[in-house]
């Protein structure tokens, strides 16, 4: 996992990089100028300018209906909407941050001789044949992980606890923005976790030996490869990895994992629900008050669901 995790921040790194570099409008994809459009086809050019300026506006569902335009365009042959669609893909605009399309899309792009493709392209050095689906067939392209969690429950408890939260704590934010984008992790559900845990103290331990800001016991900080739990990256990166497993191993259920979070998978096997715990049962309520979705996306590929889902006799929620 940890190698896995520095190929994906060199990744992040040299594509933020190119894309400061760049400077231009043309690669922040909202140029005014549309000089480079002349050379489409009048249907081609609609679509390229339609979606030029949904992504300007900056939304992130705007953005995910200019990569259905930019994906249309592509199925045309548009080698400019090709590379604008990979631009989304490699930085997770309106569809989820993927690697392997992005220089897919570039590699197209590049074939057409498109230079800022070819640039892309040659500076990462990643070649792949994984075309995203919706250039391949009429098909509406994935939405992005952070656009789905913000189509779910408001969370008005936890923001209004990140409103208030003091100065001398506010650089955890940050943190927890970018880790759990990268763990595809709802930010507002880890921010719920944190603040139940650890009250975002840095410094803090348990009576059972838990420690950070995601308090993490021994054995789940050597699970999830934290060497410092008292390194604020460390700590975060391994409870967000944790809940972004108990996610998939509880195929969403946001009740479920939390409960598992705070006492253990095993416990909420053998109880086939939340634990009798005075203390886990408070834990979840503290949590589920301050994130109220029942459910979260998560991947099933990450590991085989819990085995008490064969008898279907969970008792979910408390």
């Amino acid at each position: 996992m940890f190698g896995s995790y520095l190929d994906h921040l060199f990744y992040r790194v040299v594509f933020t990089v190119l894309f400061m570099v760049a400077g231009s409008a043309r690669a922040e994809l909202t140029s005014s100028n549309l000089d480079t459009f002349d050379s489409e086809p009048p249907i081609i050019q609609d679509l390229l300018i339609s979606a030029n300026s949904l992504v300007s506006n900056d939304d992130a569902e705007a953005t995910w209906k200019a990569a259905g335009m930019y994906c249309k365009a592509a199925r045309y042959g548009s080698a400019e909407a090709a590379y604008r669609l990979g631009m989304l893909y490699a930085f997770g605009r309106g569809v989820p941050e993927n690697r392997d399309y992005a220089a897919n899309l570039f590699g197209i792009a590049s074939t057409h001789g498109h230079y800022e493709a070819q640039q892309m392209l040659e500076t990462i050095q990643i070649k792949t044949a994984n075309t995203p689906p919706c250039v391949i067939d009429d098909v509406a392209p994935e939405k992005s992980i952070i656009l789905m969690a913000a189509t779910t429950d408001p969370t008005p408890e936890i923001d209004q606890y990140i409103d208030n939260l003091p100065q001398n704590k506010r650089w955890v934010l940050s943190l927890v923005n970018s880790i759990s984008k990268w763990y595809k992790v709802d930010e507002k559900l880890v921010l719920s976790i944190i603040s139940v845990e650890s009250n975002f103290v840095n410094n803090a331990k348990s009576h059972k030996d838990a420690h950070g800001l995601m308090q993490l016991i021994p054995d789940t900080a050597e699970r999830f490869n934290v060497k410092n739990a008292f390194d604020a990256s460390q700590n975060i990166k391994g409870g967000v990895a944790y809940l972004r497993w108990l996610l998939a191993y509880f195929k969403g259920d946001v009740t479920l994992a939390v409960a598992a979070y705070n006492a253990g998978e095993g416990a909420v096997n053998k109880y086939k629900g939340v634990p009798p715990y005075a203390e886990t049962r408070q834990y979840v309520k503290k949590v589920r008050a301050r994130y109220p979705s029942k459910t979260h996306v998560y991947d099933a590929d990450i590991t085989a669901p819990s085995p008490v889902f064969k008898t279907g006799n969970f008792k979910r929620f408390i």
